[in-house]
């Protein structure tokens, strides 16, 4: 898919690997609609990008303002042609532990934003999407999609769940709209303030963003990134091997 002169919506788009995103989107020719939830870093992506960059001030855990802004945003954006749903954030959660209604508010704002505002956005646009020639949702999701870690469940779960929202959508615009590509981008850990502190091996958002554009321009419908392109194999050969892996590590 070349991307050179397109309209690219980056959801999470001032921070980690969406602001890598934005940068090298931008650098290909693109113009990128930016969407935060404060104003200040999507200020400071304006300041550096000038008029390459559209910003979009956005709470993804409020549904009704995801709702609004997808349903504004064709009439916004018109040339708008691929979608990132990028943004997500992550809570650890011991259930035995905690008390459920200290985190009950929290876990829900977990889910509306990672997996509630993907398939609101992703649903919503899709009738603009249809009338455009070429166009593309790229959703990211995790390894944790596919093996699960004990300490965030909800994430885990979420992750999960767009991966497979994000299959039945393909087999749909594959029958009645397959200029619409659906693809699904698996990343491994990546070194951005969600993880700081976590875990060992991390690639650079860089990297991360890097691989993900490279899967859009390459048609891929699932793009598997750093050491994530070892889990197809790893749970054809031996699940339980991958599981434990990730339960231990």
């Amino acid at each position: 898919m070349k991307l050179t002169g397109t309209t690219v919506l980056v959801t999470g788009g001032t921070r980690g690997i969406g602001r890598e995103m934005t940068r090298q989107l931008i650098g290909l020719g693109a113009h990128v609609v930016a969407v935060g939830r404060t104003p200040g870093p999507l200020a400071a992506l304006r300041a550096e990008y000038g008029d390459q960059v559209s910003t979009e001030t956005v709470d993804l855990g409020d549904r009704d303002a995801v709702d609004t802004f997808g349903d504004a945003l064709p009439d916004r954006h018109p040339a708008l042609s691929v979608v990132i749903n990028n943004a997500g954030v992550q809570h650890l959660n011991d259930f035995l532990t905690a008390d459920p209604r200290e985190t009950r508010t929290v876990l829900r704002r977990e889910l509306a934003v990672n997996l509630d505002a993907v398939i609101s956005l992703s649903t919503g646009l899709l009738p603009h999407l249809s009338r455009r020639p070429d166009a593309a949702i790229v959703n990211i999701t995790s390894g944790l999609a596919i093996v699960p870690k004990p300490s965030a469940p909800v994430y885990c779960a979420a992750k999960s769940a767009v991966r497979t929202f994000t299959r039945s959508l393909r087999y749909q615009c594959e029958d009645g709209a397959p200029h619409i590509r659906v693809i699904d981008a698996v990343l491994p850990l990546v070194d951005t303030d969600m993880t700081r502190g976590r875990g060992r091996g991390k690639i650079s958002p860089a990297v991360a963003a890097h691989a993900v554009i490279e899967g859009i321009r390459r048609d891929r419908a699932e793009i598997y990134v750093g050491k994530a392109r070892l889990l197809p194999s790893l749970m054809r050969l031996s699940p339980s091997l991958g599981y434990r892996v990730l339960r231990h590590g």
